[in-house]
C-alpha cells in the first residue's frame, strides 16, 4: 500500500489549547506519566462516529464494523466542547429511554443509569469524609511529635494522651504521661538546656516533615503541590489537565498534605481538602460508564466534589455548597445543586462519625458565642473589614509578584532549597512565641474562644474583682499582666504570619491559604476586641457605652471580634461573600452574628476590588496562563469580530479542508505542517463556501483505521464529507468517506458581530472556536485563546501570557 506523506505517530499534536493558530515557544513540564487513562480508549462507544468509504466503482463500504476509538475525544491541554459534549449525553439518554420500554433489563438498566448519580454522591462522600478525618487525625497527632511524645503510646496526641490523667484541670497539659523532648532526653524539662534542645528538636522535625512533603511532591505528583483550586477552576471550566485529578496525585496529596500542615508553616489544608475531594470524585467516575464517556457530565461531578471538600474542611455542607457555587464552578444546573448538598452532607456526616478531634465537632476552632451584639460595635466589625480588604490586596500583589519572580529566576529550579529555608526561618521565628508555636488550626480556636470560669489561657488573665457571675457570663474585667503579654505576643504574631505567608502560598507543597488568611484576620480582631472591651471597662460613662455597656455588665465578646477580623481577611483575599457568612456562621452555630459578618465581609470585598479586581484565584490562573474565561468580568470594549479573527490582514490565508477535492496526502500533509486543532471544510477554495468543522484529532485517528481496516485506501485516495461521493473515473482507488466525523452545525458569527456579543457566546456556551463568514463565505476563526488574548491586550497586559506558563 502506498503511504506517501504519512509517517505514523508524526500527527501527535503538540498544540497546547484549543488554539487553531500556530503555538511557538510554549513550553511547559508535563512530562509526568498520566494518573488516569486518558479515556482515548475509552471514548469509542458512540457509533454515530463511524466513518464510511467508498471504492471506485461506487459500491459504498463501511471500512469499520466497530466504533472508532479515540473518536470524539480531547488531547491533554485542549479545551472541551461543551455543546458536543451535551448533546453526546442527550442522545445517550434518549437512546436508553427509548430501549426501556422495549424489555424488563433495559428498564432495569435505565433506572440504575438514573440512579448513578445519586450513588456516585454517595461515595464521594463517604471517601471524602475519611480522607479527611484520617488527615486531621494525623496531621494533630504529628503537629504534636514536634514537641514531645506520649509514653501511654507513641501514637497519641498531647491531648489524647492526657485524657486518662488524674491532673487537676488546670495542669491538663502538664500529665506525666505526656514529655517533651528534653525531659525524655535530658530527664529534665526546666532550664536553659532543655529549652534549647526543645527548640532544636522543634526546627529538625518541622525540617524533616517539609523537606519529605516536598520530594514526595517532585519525585511522584508534581501536581500536588499548592492549593489546587485555581487548577480546578479551570478545569470545571472545560479544560483539560490529564493526572491533576488522578490516583497518585490523590495518594501523593493526601500524605504531604499532612506532612505540610504538621511542619508548622504557614499554611492550611483546606484548600487542598478540595484538590483531594475532586480527586475522588475524578476517580470514582471511572465506575461509571455514563460519566466517564462525557468530559462535560463529569465536570458536574467535580463541582459536587468541591462542595463535599469545602463541607469537611469547614464542617459546613451549605457553605460547601455556596462555595462551589460562587467560587469553582463554571456550569452549574439545578440538578448539581442538590446532588453536591447531598455529597456534601454525606462527606459531613462521615466526618463527624469518625470524630477526629474527640469533641463531636468537625473543626478544631467551632465556638458558640450567647451574648448579643450592639449595633455601635458595626464600626469596629466595619474597620476590621477595611484591614481585611487593605491585607487581602497587599497580600495578592505581594504574592504574585513574588511567584513570578520564582517562574522567571533561577529561583524555580531549586524548590527543595526554597521549602528548607522557608520552613527554617518559620520554625526559628515560630517556637519562642506560643501563639506561633501552636498549630494555625489551635490558634485560631484560642482567639474564637469565649474566656469562661476555666480558661487559664494568657487571653483570659484578668483581674478577678468580681463576686458573682451570672451562670456562665463573666463580666467585662480589668486586662492582667497575662492579657497585655498574650497582646504583645499575638502583635509578633501578626507581624510574621503577615509576611510569611507571602512566600509559603506556592511553593512546591500542598499549601492551602484558608487557614493562614483567618488567622491573620483572628488576630487582628481579637487585639482590637480586647482594645474595646477595655475601653468600654474604663470608660464605661462615655456617651458611645452609657445605655448599653453598663459597668460590670459583659457587653464586649473579644472572640466575636475575632471571628469577624477571621472572615474579613479571607473574605479580602478570596472575594468571597456569600459562601464565606454562611461557613462562618456554620463555625459559629449562631444566626444572630450573619450581620456584623455580612458587614466585614462586603467592607472586605468593596476595599479590595478598589485596589485590584482580581482574587487570589484568579489571579493565580492569570500568572499560570490557563485559558479561563471569567465569567463575572464585564467586556465593555466596541470591537468587531474581525478585529479579533485569525488569519489578520498580512497573515497566509486560512487552512481549509475542501468537501470532496483533496486526497489523503494532501489531508495528512495539511495536519503535517500545522499544529492546528481543527480545520473548517468549505465547498471549495474558490467559494469558501462553509460546509463544516473537522477535529485534527478525529482526522488523524479515522484516517490512520482506514489505512489499516479498509482495503484500496491510498494516498491518491479522494476524502470527501458529501452524503454522496463526487464522480470520479472507474480507475481511480477507493474513496474515503469521513461525513460522520464532520461537524455539520459550527457556531458562525458575521464579521460584524460586537466582541461583547462574542465574548458572551463563549462564555455561555463554552464554545472552543467560532467560524466568522460574510455574506455566507468563510472569512476567519476566533478561538477561545483568541478572546483571551484580546481581552488582556485591552486592559495592557502582555498577549502571550495567555501561553501556559
Amino acid at each position: 500500500m502506498d503511504q506517501k506523506g504519512y509517517r505514523r505517530g508524526s500527527f501527535q499534536s503538540s498544540t497546547s489549547d484549543e488554539d487553531m493558530l500556530e503555538i511557538a515557544g510554549a513550553s511547559l513540564d508535563f512530562s509526568m506519566a498520566d494518573d488516569d487513562p486518558p479515556l482515548d480508549r475509552e471514548m469509542g462507544g458512540f457509533s454515530s462516529y463511524n466513518g464510511g468509504g467508498m471504492n471506485g466503482t461506487s459500491t459504498m463500504m463501511d471500512f469499520l464494523e466497530e466504533p472508532l476509538p479515540g473518536v470524539g475525544t480531547y488531547e491533554d491541554f485542549n479545551t472541551i466542547d461543551w455543546v458536543r459534549e451535551k448533546s453526546r449525553d442527550r442522545d445517550r439518554h434518549r437512546e436508553i429511554t427509548s430501549r426501556s420500554k422495549e424489555s424488563t433489563w433495559a428498564l432495569i438498566h435505565s433506572v440504575s443509569d438514573a440512579f448513578s448519580g445519586w450513588l456516585l454522591m454517595l461515595l464521594i462522600g463517604l471517601l471524602a469524609g475519611s480522607l479527611a478525618g484520617l488527615i486531621d487525625i494525623s496531621a494533630h497527632w504529628m503537629t504534636d511529635l514536634k514537641e514531645g511524645v506520649c509514653l501511654a503510646g507513641f501514637w497519641f496526641n498531647h491531648e489524647h494522651c492526657c485524657w486518662k490523667s488524674n491532673t487537676t484541670f488546670t495542669d491538663r497539659d502538664k500529665c506525666p504521661e505526656w514529655e517533651s523532648w528534653s525531659q525524655l532526653i535530658l530527664g529534665h524539662g526546666e532550664g536553659a538546656f532543655a529549652y534549647i534542645l526543645n527548640y532544636f528538636m522543634y526546627v529538625i522535625w518541622a525540617l524533616l516533615f517539609s523537606l519529605l512533603a516536598v520530594l514526595l511532591v517532585k519525585g511522584f505528583a508534581p501536581y500536588a503541590c499548592g492549593s489546587g483550586i485555581p487548577e480546578i477552576k479551570t478545569i470545571l471550566s472545560g479544560f483539560i489537565i490529564r493526572g491533576y485529578l488522578g490516583k497518585w496525585t490523590l495518594i501523593i496529596k493526601t500524605i504531604t498534605l499532612v506532612l505540610a500542615v504538621s511542619s508548622g508553616l504557614s499554611l492550611g489544608k483546606e484548600g487542598p481538602l478540595v484538590h483531594v475531594a475532586c480527586c475522588c470524585g475524578n476517580i470514582l467516575c471511572h465506575l461509571f460508564t455514563k460519566y466517564r464517556k462525557n468530559e462535560a457530565k463529569r465536570r458536574e461531578v467535580l463541582s459536587a466534589a468541591a462542595a463535599a471538600g469545602v463541607s469537611v474542611a469547614f464542617g459546613a455542607p451549605i457553605g460547601g455548597v455556596l462555595f462551589s457555587l460562587e467560587e469553582v464552578s463554571y456550569y452549574f444546573p439545578l440538578k448539581t445543586l442538590w446532588r453536591s448538598f447531598f455529597a456534601a452532607l454525606v462527606a459531613a456526616f462521615t466526618l463527624r462519625s469518625i470524630n477526629p478531634f474527640g469533641n463531636s465537632r468537625l473543626v478544631l476552632f467551632y465556638v458558640e458565642f450567647h451574648m448579643p451584639w450592639h449595633l455601635l460595635e458595626l464600626v469596629p466589625f466595619i474597620l476590621l473589614g477595611i484591614f481585611g480588604g487593605l491585607w487581602g490586596a497587599f497580600f495578592i500583589r505581594s504574592n504574585i509578584a513574588w511567584c513570578r519572580r520564582r517562574k522567571t529566576t533561577k529561583l524555580g529550579k531549586y524548590p527543595v532549597l526554597e521549602v528548607f529555608v522557608v520552613t527554617a526561618i518559620t520554625a526559628i521565628l515560630a517556637f519562642p512565641n506560643e501563639y506561633t508555636r501552636m498549630s494555625t488550626s489551635e490558634l485560631i480556636s484560642e482567639l474564637f474562644n469565649d474566656c469562661g470560669i476555666l480558661d487559664s489561657s494568657k487571653l483570659c488573665e484578668y483581674v478577678n474583682d468580681f463576686n458573682s457571675t451570672k451562670g456562665d457570663d463573666l463580666p467585662d474585667r480589668a486586662a492582667g499582666p497575662g492579657v497585655y503579654t498574650a497582646m504583645w505576643q499575638l502583635a509578633l504574631a501578626l507581624i510574621m504570619k503577615v509576611f510569611i505567608t507571602i512566600f509559603t502560598f506556592g511553593m512546591k507543597v500542598p499549601s492551602g491559604l484558608f487557614i493562614p488568611s483567618m488567622a491573620v484576620g483572628a488576630i487582628a480582631g481579637r487585639l482590637l476586641g480586647v482594645a474595646v472591651e477595655q475601653l468600654a471597662y474604663y470608660h464605661h460613662d462615655w456617651a458611645i457605652f452609657s445605655g448599653w455597656c453598663s459597668q460590670g455588665a459583659d457587653c464586649i465578646t473579644p472572640g466575636l471580634y475575632a471571628m469577624v477580623g477571621a472572615a474579613a481577611c479571607l473574605g479580602g483575599v478570596t472575594r468571597m461573600t456569600v459562601s464565606l457568612v454562611v461557613i462562618m456562621f456554620e463555625l459559629t452555630g449562631g444566626l444572630e452574628y450573619i450581620v456584623p459578618l455580612m458587614a466585614a465581609a462586603m467592607t472586605s470585598k468593596w476595599v479590595a476590588d478598589a485596589i485590584g479586581r482580581e482574587g487570589i484565584y484568579d489571579a493565580h490562573i492569570r500568572l499560570n496562563g490557563y485559558p479561563f474565561l471569567e465569567a463575572k468580568e464585564e467586556f465593555s470594549h466596541k470591537t468587531l469580530a474581525m478585529d479579533v479573527m485569525r488569519p489578520r490582514r498580512n497573515d497566509p490565508p486560512l487552512t481549509v479542508i475542501t468537501q470532496d477535492s483533496m486526497t489523503v496526502e494532501d489531508v495528512e500533509t495539511i495536519i503535517n505542517e500545522t499544529t492546528y486543532s481543527g480545520y473548517p471544510v468549505v465547498v471549495s477554495r474558490e467559494s469558501q463556501r462553509l460546509v463544516g468543522f473537522v477535529l485534527r484529532r478525529d482526522l488523524i485517528i479515522s484516517i490512520e483505521n482506514a489505512r489499516k481496516k479498509q482495503d484500496g485506501i491510498v494516498s491518491t485516495s479522494v476524502i470527501y464529507f458529501t452524503d454522496h461521493s463526487p464522480p470520479l473515473p472507474p480507475s481511480s482507488p477507493s474513496m474515503l468517506k469521513l461525513r460522520s466525523i464532520l461537524d455539520l452545525s459550527p457556531f458562525t458569527v458575521t464579521d460584524q458581530t460586537p466582541m461583547e456579543i462574542v465574548v458572551d457566546i463563549f462564555r455561555k456556551l463554552g464554545l472552543r472556536q467560532c467560524l466568522v463568514t460574510h455574506n455566507g463565505k468563510l472569512l476567519g476563526i476566533i478561538t477561545k485563546k483568541d478572546v483571551l488574548k484580546h481581552i488582556a491586550q485591552l486592559a495592557n497586559q502582555d498577549p502571550d501570557s495567555i501561553l501556559f506558563n
